[in-house]
């Protein structure tokens, strides 16, 4: 679970990016621990209640990751999960690769689409973070 790092409200859902108490961006604020919902002093670098690193670390608000790698990625290689292996998420390219790899490449047909959908969808930011988390970079 996720909290803002700007009020301290715990995230519905990991995939959200929005707080739905003050409308902050996430991965954005540094007045709350972004691990454990409580409050940090101004300039922290570690959380005092749980340990965790606030600067600079997964929950910063960019994550270094490159939207438009990702999308092209999708695109051209995405029959093979390539864009899902460079955001993390080992399970959905797994998928896609033996999807490819186990039909004979008659698969890949439907991977392709599955991949084509998620790389405009990337482009255009409905898909804006990495497995961890982090939003992606423009």
């Amino acid at each position: 679970m996720y909290y803002c790092k700007n009020c301290g409200q715990q995230y519905v859902t990991d995939e959200a990016v929005i707080c739905v108490k003050c409308g902050a961006q996430k991965g954005v604020g540094s007045n709350y621990c972004p691990n454990c919902g409580q409050p940090t002093p101004q300039g922290s670098q570690v959380c005092l209640h749980c340990g965790v690193a606030l600067n600079g670390g997964a929950f910063g608000p960019k994550g270094g990751k490159s939207k438009v790698a990702a999308g092209l990625l999708a695109i051209f290689l995405g029959s093979l999960g390539v864009h899902n292996f460079y955001l993390g998420y080992t399970g959905k390219a797994v998928a896609q690769l033996l999807i490819t790899l186990l039909t004979c490449g008659m698969g890949a047909i439907v991977s392709g689409i599955w991949s084509f959908i998620e790389g405009i969808m990337i482009l255009t930011g409905s898909i804006n973070t990495d497995a961890d988390g982090r939003m992606l970079s423009d």
